[in-house]
């Protein structure tokens, strides 16, 4: 079908998942019932309890609020409520003093069979470790992602005693404060739950930057060296992976971009990646004529940072690795579909971060998996074609060379 009628198909499919199901209606009455029932309160302190169930990029986004909070309170004692998923970025903030990990249900990435039964699990986990943060004494829950309804219940239960979130309809009966969610970065959405301490900065102001340890900076260059690639040679990136296939582009556009790269810097291009995504990588790679070092599975967090940090440009889809190459400082080259780069960009110089997208008019339909539905019909980030990707990769690395 032309991808008008094709757009219009997907906006009608987006509309009717976006609209709240009867499932979803009678969840939404049975939690403001429950929200209405007595619970102890836990006696308070000036522990702050920061939830976030997401992943890396979400994560590195809630950095500036951290850093934000603990200026405006550095009386209080932040703790972290991470997945385990999530540990190893937070950790790398210097303002927490305890980080905790729970398998918030919903987040790990070995989801339940479609059609399954509901499982009463994640009301069992609930109760079991409302139990266990009552021994915090937190004074304060600041729930970063907007709907999350069970991170809030999980606050409510453990009996703290100002609870912080968005006004989604979920997840408000379970807050003392429920704040409008108004369109913008998620940088800004979360730090808009802290204004009774902090006043909104200007945009221009909000800094996101992710430590990388020296000693890990030293290793990396020994190890770079020992591959061949000499300090000062260019090192292009490719971190083609991304968490639903939607997401991805096809492995022939990233092998003819790979190709067209590393006869422009003349040096070999360097692919990221888990041990998951060797098989892309080796999809990618058996389609090039330039030489490609694959290092998936060879790059745990501290050693990815260091690496995009001497990067000169770093490509891939939407992703938590592109947002820690903004976050180390390193030039980016972004494919968006499904999700909205106003909202979820790298967070940095426009100049130094180069979003690329499609114009099909279902673009952004906030959706990022589609797993009953053709792939094909989806062709928002497979349409950005090559030339785009080599023209934007060539750009940005050349302002970031050029910058003081």
């Amino acid at each position: 079908m032309d991808k008008t009628t094709l757009a219009g198909r997907n906006q009608t499919l987006a509309a009717l998942h976006h609209h709240r199901r009867l499932r979803h209606k009678v969840r939404g009455g049975l939690l403001r019932a429950l929200a209405h029932l007595p619970v102890p309160p836990s006696p308070a302190s000036e522990t702050i309890l920061l939830i976030r169930p997401d992943h890396v990029g979400d994560v590195l986004l809630t950095f500036p609020a951290i850093d934000a909070l603990k200026a405006a309170r550095p009386e209080a004692r932040l703790v972290a409520l991470v997945g385990p998923w999530s540990a190893p970025v937070i950790s790398a903030s210097p303002h927490l003093d305890l980080i905790l990990t729970l398998p918030f249900p919903g987040f790990a990435r070995n989801p339940a069979r479609r059609g399954a039964a509901p499982s009463l699990e994640p009301y069992r986990l609930v109760w079991r470790w409302a139990r266990q943060l009552r021994a915090l004494h937190a004074g304060t829950a600041i729930v970063f992602r907007p709907d999350h309804w069970w991170g809030a219940m999980l606050a409510w239960l453990a009996g703290v005693p100002e609870r912080i979130g968005y006004a989604h309809p979920d997840v408000a009966p379970f807050l003392t404060e429920a704040i409008p969610l108004r369109q913008a970065h998620v940088v800004e959405q979360n730090l808009a739950l802290l204004r009774r301490w902090v006043d909104m900065p200007a945009r221009r102001d909000i800094h996101l930057s992710y430590p990388v340890d020296p000693d890990e900076r030293s290793a990396t260059r020994t190890w770079l060296e020992g591959l061949g690639l000499p300090p000062g040679a260019p090192r292009v990136v490719i971190h083609p992976g991304s968490g639903t296939k939607i997401k991805q582009w096809a492995p022939e556009h990233w092998a003819s971009v790979a190709d067209r790269l590393a006869i422009r810097f003349g040096a070999p291009i360097l692919f990221t990646g888990g041990d998951h995504e060797l098989r892309l990588i080796q999809t990618i790679t058996g389609q090039m004529s330039a030489a490609a070092i694959n290092l998936a599975g060879e790059t745990p967090l501290v050693r990815l940072a260091a690496l995009y940090q001497s990067a000169t440009v770093v490509l891939g889809p939407d992703s938590g690795p592109l947002h820690l190459a903004a976050a180390v400082g390193a030039p980016t080259v972004t494919l968006f579909g499904p999700a909205d780069p106003a909202e979820f960009g790298p967070w940095g110089d426009p100049a130094s971060h180069a979003c690329l997208t499609t114009p099909i008019a279902c673009r952004p339909c906030r959706i990022l998996d589609w797993p009953d539905d053709d792939p094909a019909y989806h062709p928002c980030v497979r349409d950005i074609r090559p030339d785009q990707v080599v023209a934007a990769a060539l750009k940005v690395a050349a302002t970031a060379a050029t910058t003081p």
